[in-house]
């Protein structure tokens, strides 16, 4: 989840503070947020990013820090938003999504030169050199994050992002070798996720989160996801996040209710024989622990239910009778430890 929190992609106490808490949750994996490959690559001015010397050392101390005091896993998400970059962050009261150059935005770009909303900021149509720097940056990026000593990178290819904007139809009108047909339209983040490979260590965890379905009769759908997901994993992914939607604003986005995007990752899971992440309104500890106990995905991505409660993997190995060592230092609010634990947590 984005924090929209860094100063000049850099990362702040806040980052350390937040993804800490994430860590000693109990999780098996903490995935930090969308991370800019490249300056015109973030999301928004607050967004973290990794392609300069200072980002790198901020985000090694954070490594660094929280692995001091715990061993969980800790991966980054490297992105580049192309066509959806240079806009506010999501509290600002401007009604408007998009920054101006003189409000410290910047040119986007994308595979073809279409706004991403009617009469917003129509963004630079990327040539081949600007598709070598973007993959470029992406290579260093992903270098920056092994000297970090992140455990794991994903890969954002989804929710309208550059790589996502080439894969569908609908920010894609390229008539080149890198449009117009759907082998066409996957050649170029095939390219990038295979660049990044060469130089993430073999051991390391590599992921990308990829669209399940764009929601639009003219756009991709699961039978074309379930087939870059088998290219995916040829050109070494481990592990697929499928996810859904946001590759343009007039999609007819689907009723947000409990699971509503696991079916994706299920097609997937079948389809391509790659292990899959599921996520969208993955609620209750009996929900997540159905999906893979079910073969419906390999892991599950809990988001904003970690936020609402940094302890969700504490009360799900509670309610599913498991038992989970405390961080020692939170010994004394566990069960055995304090008279309070069944007042507050009665179901449990």
């Amino acid at each position: 989840m984005c924090m929209y929190s860094a100063v000049e992609g850099v990362a702040q106490p806040w980052h350390t503070m937040h993804v800490g808490s994430m860590a000693v949750s109990g999780a098996a994996l903490v995935i930090m947020e969308a991370t800019g490959v490249e300056p015109e690559g973030r999301i928004s001015p607050g967004c973290l990013a990794l392609y300069n010397d200072a980002q790198e050392a901020a985000l090694t101390d954070l490594r660094q820090s929280i692995r001091s005091y715990c061993d969980t896993p800790i991966g980054i998400q490297l992105a580049h938003a192309g066509r959806r970059g240079s806009a506010k962050i999501p509290w600002s009261t401007n009604r408007s999504n998009s920054l101006s150059v003189d409000e410290g935005g910047w040119e986007t770009s994308a595979p073809s030169a279409l706004p991403f909303t009617p009469g917003g900021p129509i963004p630079k149509e990327l040539d081949r050199s600007g598709m070598q720097r973007v993959k470029h940056a992406f290579v260093q990026a992903a270098l920056r994050a092994d000297r970090c000593g992140f455990d794991a990178i994903e890969i954002h290819g989804a929710h309208g992002y550059l790589l996502h904007s080439f894969v569908s139809p609908l920010s894609n009108l390229r008539t080149d070798f890198y449009g117009g047909d759907f082998e066409n339209r996957i050649r170029f983040p095939l390219e990038v996720v295979s660049a990044i490979r060469a130089v993430w260590p073999k051991y390391k965890m590599m992921g990308i989160r990829i669209t399940g379905d764009d929601w639009h009769p003219k756009g991709t759908n699961i039978e074309e996801t379930v087939v870059y997901a088998r290219r995916l994993k040829e050109v070494g992914v481990d592990y697929v996040v499928v996810s859904g939607g946001n590759s343009a604003p007039d999609i007819n986005i689907p009723p947000s209710t409990p699971g509503y995007m696991v079916s994706y990752a299920s097609r997937v899971k079948a389809g391509a024989a790659i292990p899959t992440m599921a996520v969208g309104m993955i609620l209750t500890p009996d929900q997540a622990n159905n999906i893979v106990a079910k073969s419906e995905a390999d892991l599950v991505c809990i988001a904003r239910g970690a936020l609402d409660d940094p302890r969700w993997v504490w009360h799900a190995a509670a309610a599913l009778g498991e038992s989970f060592e405390y961080p020692q230092p939170y010994v004394r609010a566990g069960a055995e430890k304090w008279p309070g634990y069944k007042v507050v947590h009665p179901k449990l």
